[in-house]
């Protein structure tokens, strides 16, 4: 294809371009005469569980029954619901089809296309009623996100260019090049309430501003795609989803602030994410969507991809920039801000994906429109990854304003095996833990940052009554304390000293005055410390002594596990009622420490018993319990 030379050249692609989707935005089917597009998630979760195998086994049937002509095969990037993965959808009938497999696969060709019979085992079943769900937008899990940075994952073919311009891609870059200065760019962006989404929610308008004002020759953009928080794929699924995107987004952002060159610097860890990328890449290099002299104008933009190790830090702007520079992945002081000294010491512009994912949106659509979602200092959309003890995991996006009751019952499906809720964690380890009393708490910045938790960049993980809330906190300090790049000291000793001191209290060794130490230890690293990772790493300890302060007590006072997790304090026992004297459990402990003969109650001999769970796994009579 030759280079796109104008936004009027780009306009007369799109119109040539819809025909290739056509049937993904149509409402209208024809059993007869309709062509058929049959859309598979293609993110890394529905790859893990088979999703390649089921569009190989949709392929070789389409091909052994001569469909080729009237059924086509794509493979989109993630629908979100990931819980039900791999995920087949029939356009333009819209049929959502969950769980699919190879053999599903070829059935859902041999029955719906040929015969016209819907698949029944595939279709998702409304938990209340029963019945069969048809469409996507019928499902509970759907009915209240509103996709904006997500618009396209689970509609195009994240390999195709075409398909991206078909659904206005790179239109946001030519009206800007085109009709709009700088200025008047960044002020729609300031108008429209967007605030970073990468954790600390400054607003992105204001950041370009800055960065724009800021004398130098040379600029820099930045796209930080370095997600390390446990349990998050936000950013992952919109680069394999939809990376056009973010490419259109930073050359919009290279625009107003006056820099020619970008970088994306992602994880090594993310290879599919990476392909896409690199293919996008190309695709827009070879058309002149980025590149030199952008759609016929003055502006020329480059990007290149830069990998990280996997360092959580360097998703920190100053240690990120450290990383690109070939140096230590650490923070350095601000000020300076990257904005006034960054890359290379130059004006530096750092926003992550799902940031720039909300650009060319707002470019198109409008401040006001932006800005009328939401609340009244959280505008917009936030893409969260649902995880833990819940029912449908998954990614949502949800507008800002939604409780935190609505996304875990309504999108999430409420609690796995019937269980009690117990808390969620937001924000990722810098987050806190909140518990059931604020589970109507709308979700924005100032929000969640009063009752002792944060926004992040969008981890949610969820939490029932078999989770115990001091081991919680211990893990994501635990996190904290191997992702420290140890710079500065009240990180690098603090969060130790606290990680000893949760180690004592989960190995029952603690005392109530280690509490009053977690408390002021945990206060100090925050005030002390010199980026985001030391001074939020204290918040899982700070926000579970608030709202689990008896279950603290409980570990050391009665050196016990409300939850009966932590090894150290469990001591397991026989029911006597229950026990019918199969001697299986003795048969598999390490230590000899059950006693008791054929058709006769055992006993556990506490003294002995190393607490393996060996006896509790193999018990088929339910005899045996822990506390």
């Amino acid at each position: 294809m030759s280079k796109v030379k104008s936004l009027k050249e780009l306009n007369s692609l799109k119109e040539e371009y819809k025909k290739l989707i056509q049937n993904r935005l149509s409402e209208n089917f024809e059993p007869q005469t309709s062509n058929i597009d049959i859309l598979v998630c293609g993110g890394t979760g529905c790859h893990a569980s088979g999703g390649l195998e089921v569009i190989e086994a949709l392929e070789k049937t389409i091909s052994s029954n001569n469909l080729q002509e009237k059924v086509k095969v794509i493979s989109t990037g993630c629908f979100g619901f990931c819980e039900k993965g791999p995920i087949v959808k029939i356009m333009p009938e819209n049929i959502f089809y969950i769980e699919v497999t190879a053999q599903k696969a070829e059935k859902i060709i041999e029955e719906h296309i040929l015969k016209g019979n819907l698949v029944e085992e595939c279709l998702f079943k409304s938990p209340e009623s029963g019945e069969n769900l048809l469409k996507q937008t019928d499902l509970p899990f759907y009915k209240k996100q509103m996709r904006i940075a997500l618009r396209n994952c689970g509609l195009i073919n994240p390999e195709d260019i075409r398909e991206f311009i078909a659904m206005q891609g790179y239109e946001a870059l030519g009206l800007v090049l085109e009709s709009m200065s700088a200025d008047e760019t960044i002020n729609r962006i300031k108008l429209s309430g967007l605030r970073g989404r990468g954790g600390g929610g400054f607003p992105t308008g204001l950041k370009w501003e800055f960065t724009k004002k800021s004398k130098s020759d040379i600029k820099y953009v930045i796209c930080n795609a370095d997600e390390g928080d446990p349990g998050a794929f936000m950013d992952r699924s919109i680069l394999e989803g939809d990376p056009h995107s973010i490419l259109e987004a930073m050359a919009i952002t290279g625009y107003c602030i006056g820099a020619n060159k970008g970088y994306i610097y992602i994880r090594a860890e993310y290879p599919l994410a990476i392909q896409r990328l690199k293919i996008a890449m190309k695709q827009a290099y070879d058309l002149g969507l980025i590149g030199e002299n952008i759609l016929g104008s003055n502006f020329s933009f480059h990007i290149d991809l830069k990998y990280g190790a996997g360092a959580f830090i360097c998703g920190e702007e100053t240690a990120l920039i450290n990383s690109i520079e070939g140096g230590r992945g650490e923070p350095t002081v601000k000020p300076p801000f990257p904005a006034q000294v960054g890359l290379w010491k130059k004006p530096t512009n750092i926003n992550n994906v799902e940031t720039l994912a909300n650009i060319s949106p707002i470019i198109l659509k409008g401040s006001e429109w932006f800005n009328s979602i939401g609340t009244e200092k959280s505008k917009g959309t936030k893409v969260f990854a649902l995880a833990g003890k819940i029912n449908n995991v998954g990614l949502v996006e949800v507008p800002m304003g939604i409780t935190l009751r609505e996304i875990i019952y309504e999108l999430g499906g409420g609690i796995r095996n019937n269980n009690k809720f117990k808390s969620v964690q937001t924000g990722g380890p810098s987050g806190g833990c909140i518990p059931v009393d604020y589970l109507d708490t709308p979700i924005d910045y100032e929000s969640l940052t009063a009752i002792g938790s944060m926004m992040g960049s969008g981890g949610m993980i969820v939490l029932d009554e078999e989770d115990c809330m001091v081991n919680i906190a211990k893990f994501y300090l635990e996190f904290s304390v191997d992702e420290s790049c140890g710079r500065c000291t009240a990180c690098r000793i603090g969060n130790k000293r606290l990680y000893e001191i949760l180690t004592k209290i989960t190995e029952g060794k603690g005392e109530l005055q280690h509490l009053q130490d977690l408390k002021d230890l945990g206060t100090m690293i925050k005030d002390a410390s010199l980026c985001g990772l030391g001074q939020t790493s204290p918040n899982p300890i700070l926000s579970t002594i608030n709202f689990f302060y008896d279950e603290y007590v409980a570990h050391i006072k009665d050196k016990s596990c409300p939850a009966g997790v932590c090894t150290n304090l469990l001591k397991y026992y026989i029911l006597p009622e229950k026990c019918i004297g199969c001697t299986a459990c003795a048969k598999v402990c390490p230590v000899n420490c059950i006693s008791g003969t054929v058709k006769q109650v055992h006993l556990i001999d506490q003294d002995i018993c190393i607490k393996c769970g060996a006896c509790f796994n193999r018990c088929k009579f339910d005899a045996i319990t822990k506390k």
